[in-house]
Parts: structure tokens; C-alpha cells; sequence
């Protein structure tokens, strides 16, 4: 396995789902909150100051009891509002609801107001005609103020959340970051050279999956580190973040040096610190969200949708990243240990993969349409001329596979020759063309609007 960059290991990631332990135990937190502070705040307040809204018992036990009817009928608005979510996001692609933890959101909306509720009752229990908690009452109003500002936020959010362009904008946002992460810009292409390949050339020992099959998440890179360097070994993963794995499956070999004995426990140790989970997740993946972004686009661009915009608002964000990756070392990486020796092996996509995640699909499935051809081929010329002189090659062919589809699905003059403008507004804005230094898309011909 030829490591293209080297680094550190990072900090152990256990992939947060936002809907696990922590994210369920928050919004009961919340609820549990609300009805503690119902009984305690009307006690504590009688050995404090008289403070708060003057109001009298019949008049604040109205006020505690209209506020908790109101907070129960918003949350039963929060819930619709939920499903709603859910079923637009799923909509554009079902591997959105996990990965954009937006109905984690609207459930900490939605404990939000139970708490209140709650607390309401709660306070109500203590008010009779010889006793007002005061400042029970007038807390209940600032709760009543601060959930109206929360839900008043929550329908701002729904704007984007229930439209294919926000959800990829909300994607591209989050992968900004992830690519910053996984690929530094310390980490520039070309990568820097490398130690030798064939320093442990002794006996490989096979390392085979023993825990509960799923989608690899990540790796538990300190400790894989410190288990190469205590054993004197290099452990060579053969898995990537985003792959099923299933039971005894092959996912690493153990790299010893002649004569050296691995023992089986060391085996079953590389296989514990791979961290599996149900689904692929954002923050070791960067090329998941490239798969969530290419599923938004091919999804609006599906007969029953039809909504070529929202594939070229995907395709925006497409480009962003592109070009930030394009300058970036990617495919195989090496750790290193406190001596600046590769320890861990590790796959990962390299820019031919990526260029093929992000553009293939769009390409089969939208060359029909002008508004997708012109805004594809704008983000290939431009990332072309962005892209390193040996990183064109895949964008170039892309832009061969372009012209050839639409030369085969647009028969009419018109439409062949509406194909052949880069626009990056797909359709509407000025044609635009730009051609890459040192040949780059002059190798395929002239590719200016025709007159």
C-alpha cells in the first residue's frame, strides 16, 4: 500500500448521532427540569423577598393554567411540524434525516414545551387562596416568552429545511468543515514524500472482524498508533470509513518484521478499535456528504420530481467542494507514532473517486436537460482551471462524457448548440467560459459559445 500523506493520529471520534444515549437523555433532562422547578421555586420563593407580577390567587392559577394549555397544543404543532420535516428530507434522500440531526432539533423544541407545561402544572399546585407564589407566576411568563422566540426560530428554519436547496446547502455548509478536518491545508497536493514501502517485508497477519457487523465509521487512531509501535509492527487497514462490515470479515493485516511472533490478541485488538455503527456518518466521511449532495441532485432530477434548480443548487455546492479538494492530498494516508514512523495504513478515496462520486450519476441522469448540461460543464471548466495540471485528466473526460450525451439526447440545433455554453446559472445567466493554463481543456477542442 503506497501512503500518499502522513499525519498524526487524531483524537478518538465516537461518531454522535445526536439521537443516541445523550441525545435522548437531553430532552428528558429538559422535561424532568420543567417539573422540578415547578415544586421547588414556589418553596424556596417564600424565604426570599416579595417579588414579581402582582397577581392574585384566582388570577394566577387562570394565568399557569392557560399557559400550560398553550405549551401543550405547541407541541403538538412541534410534532406536525416534525413530520413534515421528515418526510421532505426523506423525500430528497432518506440518509438525510440522520445525517443533518434536524429532528434532534425539533425535539429539544418539543421538550421545551412539555417542560413548560409541566412546570405550569406543577406551580399551579401550589397557589390557593392563602399562598401566590409570585415569582413562580412571573417565571412562567419569561418561559412563555422565551419558547415563543425558540418556535418564532424553529419556523425561520423550516424556510430551508422543507426545500431541496436549503438541505444542500445544509450539507455543504457541514462538509466545508469535514474537509477541513479530514484533509488540512497543511496537507497540500502534491503530498510529501513518504517512508519506504518495503520496510516491514516480513510475515502479514490477516486480521478478520469479531465485532457486530456494520458501516465502518471511523478509527480509534491513537490507540491503533500505540498498538503498532508497542508490538513494533504496521497494521495496514483494507477497509475505509463508509464500508459494510460484516462478520469475519478481512479489515486490516498486521505488518511484522522477519522473525517476529503476533499473537492473536493483538488481532483481535485491531478489530476493537474500529468503530462501526448502523449507518455512514459526516465526520470522518467527507465523501458521504458528497454522496448526500449527488443524491439531491439525481433525486430532483427524476421524472416524478423534475426539478432541475434544486440538482443545480446541489451543484453549487458540488463545486465548492471540488475545489477545495482539488488542491488537497488525498487517497492513502499513513499515522505516525512520536518518532515520525508510519504506524497505521490507512484507504481512503483519491481524487478520481471523488470526481466520479460527485459528477457520474448527475451526468446520466441529467443530460436531458439544458439548465443541468450548462451549469455541469461551468463547474468542470472551472475546477479545471482551479485543479492541478494531473488532476484534469478525470474532469476532462467528464466533459467528453457531457458532449457525448448530448450530442446523443439533443437532436435540435438549438438545443445542442444551448449545451454547449458553460453557464453557472445554469440557464439565464451569461455564458461562460474559461480555459485552464498549460493546455488543460484545449486537449478536447474550442469550447466557446458558437456564434
Amino acid at each position: 500500500m503506497i501512503v500518499g500523506r502522513v499525519r498524526p493520529p487524531r483524537g478518538r471520534t465516537r461518531p454522535t448521532t445526536r439521537l443516541g444515549t445523550r441525545g435522548r437523555l437531553g430532552p428528558l433532562a429538559v422535561i424532568a427540569a420543567g417539573a422540578v422547578l415547578g415544586w421547588v421555586l414556589p418553596h424556596v420563593e417564600s424565604h426570599l423577598p416579595q417579588a414579581g407580577l402582582g397577581y392574585s390567587a384566582g388570577t394566577a392559577q387562570a394565568a399557569l393554567g392557560a399557559i400550560a394549555a398553550a405549551m401543550v397544543t405547541l407541541a403538538g404543532f412541534v410534532l406536525t411540524a416534525v413530520t413534515l420535516v421528515i418526510q421532505t428530507i426523506q423525500a430528497m434522500s432518506p440518509r438525510l434525516v440522520g445525517a443533518l440531526h434536524y429532528f434532534a432539533r425539533f425535539l429539544t423544541v418539543f421538550a421545551l414545551l412539555v417542560g413548560t407545561a409541566l412546570y405550569a402544572l406543577v406551580a399551579l399546585s401550589q397557589v390557593d387562596s392563602d399562598r401566590t407564589p409570585r415569582l413562580a407566576v412571573t417565571f412562567a411568563v419569561v418561559l412563555v416568552l422565551f419558547d415563543t422566540v425558540v418556535v418564532l426560530g424553529m419556523l425561520a428554519a423550516l424556510r430551508s429545511v422543507v426545500t431541496g436547496g436549503g438541505l444542500a446547502r445544509s450539507v455543504g455548509d457541514r462538509l466545508h468543515h469535514v474537509v477541513d478536518s479530514v484533509y488540512p491545508t497543511g496537507h497540500n497536493y502534491p503530498p510529501p514524500p513518504t517512508e519506504p514501502h518495503d520496510r516491514h517485508a516480513g510475515r502479514r497477519v490477516p486480521v478478520h472482524y469479531t465485532g457486530r457487523p456494520g458501516t465502518m465509521r471511523s478509527l480509534d487512531e491513537p490507540a491503533l498508533v500505540s498498538l503498532a509501535a508497542r508490538t513494533g509492527t504496521i497494521i495496514e487497514m483494507t477497509v475505509t470509513t463508509g464500508d459494510y462490515v460484516g462478520t469475519q470479515a478481512r479489515i486490516a493485516a498486521i505488518l511484522a518484521p522477519p522473525g517476529a511472533d503476533i499473537a492473536q490478541d493483538t488481532a483481535d485488538l485491531v478489530s476493537r478499535h474500529l468503530l462501526c455503527g448502523p449507518t455512514r456518518t459526516f465526520e470522518q466521511d467527507p465523501a458521504y456528504g458528497m454522496r448526500l449532495l449527488a443524491d439531491i441532485a439525481i433525486r430532483a432530477l427524476s421524472p416524478a420530481v423534475n426539478d432541475p434548480t434544486t440538482a443545480v443548487q446541489a451543484l453549487d455546492q458540488i463545486e465548492d467542494i471540488l475545489l477545495k479538494l482539488s488542491t488537497r492530498a488525498l487517497g492513502t494516508f499513513g499515522l505516525t507514532d512520536d518518532t515520525d514512523s508510519v504506524r497505521v495504513r490507512c484507504q481512503a478515496p483519491d481524487w478520481p473517486d471523488l470526481v466520479a462520486l460527485a459528477l457520474d450519476e448527475i451526468l446520466l441522469y441529467g443530460a436531458t436537460n439544458p439548465q443541468v448540461v450548462r451549469r455541469t460543464r461551468a463547474l468542470i471548466e472551472r475546477t479545471s482551471a482551479h485543479a492541478p495540471e494531473d488532476r484534469r485528466p478525470p474532469l476532462l473526460n467528464r466533459l467528453a462524457v457531457l458532449d457525448r450525451l448530448t450530442a446523443h439526447t439533443a437532436k435540435d440545433p438549438h438545443f445542442q448548440a444551448l449545451a454547449a455554453a458553460a453557464d453557472p446559472q445554469g440557464l439565464g445567466g451569461p455564458a461562460w467560459h474559461e480555459v485552464p493554463p498549460r493546455g488543460g481543456l484545449d486537449a478536447l477542442g474550442d469550447r466557446r459559445e458558437p456564434q
